[in-house]
């Protein structure tokens, strides 16, 4: 006999069970079978045999997917879940579950409810009166134990008593006896009991407590940093990503957890993402140390050293570190940086280039789209996929990867992580928590874990780095004082001022100008005449007081928050006509929002980019084509567009907490006291004070929209501005 498939699924709706509710969905296999070995003969191959010839069957199972139940049922699901043909339940479960649970609490339910095999005849599982039933529910509960001692074992990591350990040793012993389990969790146990407690942020810390005794921090000695090679810098601060990035533990990204991280109790919240972004501030800011710390530095020189940061920003496209790659076009993009027009035209037509095509990678346009598409292709290739549009970048591309061929080894792929995180925070902004009858929202984590799958995959494409720490280089790297932001912009201010009256003539400035427009603007934007130019425009424009209020971007940040920030900024040579405003940083649509200096402070408007903090604008993950197919999944709302009934804004306290914005979810039916007690809520504030602020709308920077105490904010806000809101106390 021979046999072909043709399976096709069809939606069964919802079963509605006491404390949970499933997603049915009915899986319907054709099987078509040869009626006999002579049928191949009579003009048919496989599933071509002729009709006479062939015997259609079919066969009807059905899929339970959960979709939403109490703690209880969650728990139970995943005994039955493989039952169910819900495969992936109990991965997606124990990635997402401390969103909404403990691992003691669900540790307790497992095995005291639902693993007891002397009194578990509840009927919740099985029906344990025969041997047959009871050796089922042992091989299911031994299964979800080693699951989640696969993929979590840190959940049990709770020095120094490890309760939840020493408890799951006792129900072995007790029920399991001399099992591999038993042998595994032991040795667990005692693993955790004898390694040293290492501080999360390792090597990669730029306090003075990591210097040897008496060593202090210093400025960058521009001699130094030219002696290290530009592959190898590139090589040591991939090193560092990538043992920062392995480390990070996945429920951690939750939006749920992530947005706590501002509460005072939460202080240690989420280590291991606080960890990445130090690391990412501290390439940022080394940067700009490199550029700017050296007063003596003439013109040439000091474009010399940005071009030198390009280079090993490329040797780091080579490399996949899309991490330290997104901090170094960061940094250069910086206000104190973009703002030296003089230096900039010295930097090569060739390293101009190159910059241009590195930072598209990271352009805003349609949700980041470019480098999500990048990421992607590139989560599973052995080395980089390199394009370029110059030839001449093409050919040294080229033969720099061929160098990392011949040696053999492949390349992981080191991501931005707050690409993830931003999508995180949009999937808790946009889905409820609980659903009606205060049920688990288990869709929601189904969500959350398309994301999450994301970055275990590339945590696990991270095992394939080959690299060996050069201890010159990080011992450097560690010792550099950075400069604030204040720092950074007077020290660029004098740079650019001693520029002015360098030996260029008017012409050769002129013609250096248009250059490195055309480069950024390309040939068919149209350059108004100087004086219609903006404030913050670089292009024509000169230095000094001209800048001081120039809302162009920084990734200098609120020092008071060094942890819990990825800088970035709002604009970029890439458009230095672009005029931005609070909040207008549309690309980064985060809770922390733009920071304004009085001006002649020496500070400009500065974006403050907190990846777990906000949302992209634009589409988020769809669920993929898994194992357990489900109806389309409805749009969900997004920041700066009205969908459906329902969109995200941003709202901001006046005052103390203006750098910071929260994501808020409103629909048409909210109303100014339901919106403004969401903020403070979210804002960490008192809920009952709402009749103590107003809500406001900011149009433009000097204009807002005020909405009465009863107003709909839905149908009275400006749809066609940011969706950037401050809640402000009233007078």
């Amino acid at each position: 006999f021979s046999f072909s498939w043709q399976t096709t699924f069809q939606d069964g709706g919802e079963e509605v069970e006491d404390g949970a509710v499933y997603n049915v969905t009915l899986k319907k296999v054709q099987i078509q079978q040869a009626a006999n070995k002579g049928a191949r003969w009579l003009g048919g191959e496989g599933d071509q045999l002729p009709p006479e010839h062939t015997v259609r069957q079919y066969e009807t199972s059905k899929i339970r997917a959960i979709k939403a139940g109490t703690l209880e049922k969650l728990v139970e699901n995943l005994l039955t879940a493989f039952g169910d043909a819900d495969f992936s339940y109990i991965s997606i479960f124990l990635a997402t579950y401390r969103a909404f649970a403990s691992p003691r609490a669900v540790l307790e339910l497992l095995l005291d409810r639902f693993g007891n095999l002397e009194t578990s005849s509840h009927g919740e599982v099985a029906n344990l009166n025969s041997l047959d039933s009871e050796m089922v529910l042992r091989a299911e509960i031994a299964s979800v134990l080693r699951a989640w001692l696969d993929q979590c074992s840190d959940d049990f990591r709770e020095p120094p008593d490890y309760l939840c350990l020493l408890k799951l040793l006792d129900y072995l012993k007790n029920n399991m006896p001399n099992s591999d389990m038993e042998s595994r969790v032991q040795n667990l146990l005692k693993q955790f009991q004898n390694q040293e407690v290492e501080a999360v942020d390792g090597f990669c810390s730029t306090s003075s407590s990591d210097l040897v005794d008496g060593e202090e921090l210093e400025i960058s000695n521009p001699e130094e940093f030219s002696s290290f090679q530009d592959h190898i810098v590139a090589e040591q601060l991939t090193y560092m990503d990538v043992m920062l990035f392995r480390r990070v533990v996945p429920y951690h990204c939750l939006g749920s957890i992530w947005s706590q991280r501002d509460k005072k109790e939460n202080k240690n919240l989420a280590p291991t993402v606080r960890a990445t972004i130090t690391q990412f501030n501290a390439v940022t800011k080394c940067v700009i140390s490199t550029i700017l710390g050296t007063r003596e530095l003439k013109i040439q020189q000091r474009a010399k050293i940005i071009e030198k940061w390009i280079k090993i920003a490329h040797e780091c496209r080579i490399l996949k570190n899309f991490s330290s790659l997104r901090a170094i076009i960061s940094a250069l993009q910086s206000n104190s940086i973009y703002r030296l027009k003089t230096t900039w035209m010295c930097v090569s037509k060739d390293i101009l280039l190159m910059y241009e095509e590195l930072s598209e990678i990271f352009s805003d346009h349609d949700n980041y789209l470019t480098s999500r598409e990048l990421l992607m292709k590139e989560a599973t290739s052995k080395f980089a996929n390199l394009d370029s549009s110059e030839k001449e970048n093409q050919k040294k591309s080229q033969k720099r990867l061929q160098l990392q061929k011949n040696k053999g080894v492949m390349q992981g792929t080191v991501p931005y992580l707050g690409t993830f995180l931003t999508d995180l925070i949009m999937l808790d902004t946009a889905l409820q928590d609980y659903v009606e009858g205060g049920l688990i929202n288990f869709e929601k984590r189904r969500r959350e874990f398309e994301v999450i799958a994301q970055i275990k995959l590339l945590q696990s494409s991270c095992n394939s780095y080959c690299l060996i720490p050069d201890e010159k280089f990080i011992h450097w790297f560690r010792r550099q004082r950075h400069l604030t932001e204040e720092e950074s912009y007077k020290l660029s201010r004098e740079a650019e001022a001693a520029a002015d009256t360098n030996i260029l003539s008017p012409k050769s400035q002129k013609s250096m100008v248009k250059r490195i427009s055309t480069l950024f603007l390309g040939t068919d934007v149209f350059t108004p005449p100087k004086e219609q130019l903006p404030k913050s425009s670089p292009v024509g424009g000169s230095s000094g007081e001209s800048t001081d209020s120039a809302s162009v971007s920084s990734c200098e940040f609120n020092h008071s928050e060094t942890e819990d920030v990825f800088v970035t900024p709002v604009s970029s040579p890439e458009d230095p006509l672009k005029k931005s405003s609070v909040g207008s940083d549309k690309g980064y649509d985060s809770d922390k929002g733009s920071v304004s200096s009085d001006k002649g402070s020496g500070s400009s408007k500065v974006s403050i980019f907190d990846p777990g903090s906000g949302l992209d604008s634009g589409s988020i993950p769809t669920r993929d084509s898994g194992s357990v197919p489900s109806s389309a999944t409805k749009a969900l709302p997004v920041y700066n567009r009205q969908s459906e009934g329902s969109c995200i804004i941003r709202v901001s306290m006046d005052g103390l907490h203006a750098s910071v914005y929260k994501s808020i979810l409103i629909t048409n039916q909210d109303r100014i006291p339901d919106v403004t007690q969401r903020a403070l809520l979210k804002h960490n504030l008192e809920p009952d004070a709402v009749e103590d602020y107003e809500l406001v709308q900011v149009i433009s920077e000097d204009k807002e929209l005020v909405f009465p105490r009863d107003a709909n904010v839905f149908y009275g806000m400006n749809s066609h501005v940011n969706f950037d809101f401050i809640l402000r106390k009233k007078a």
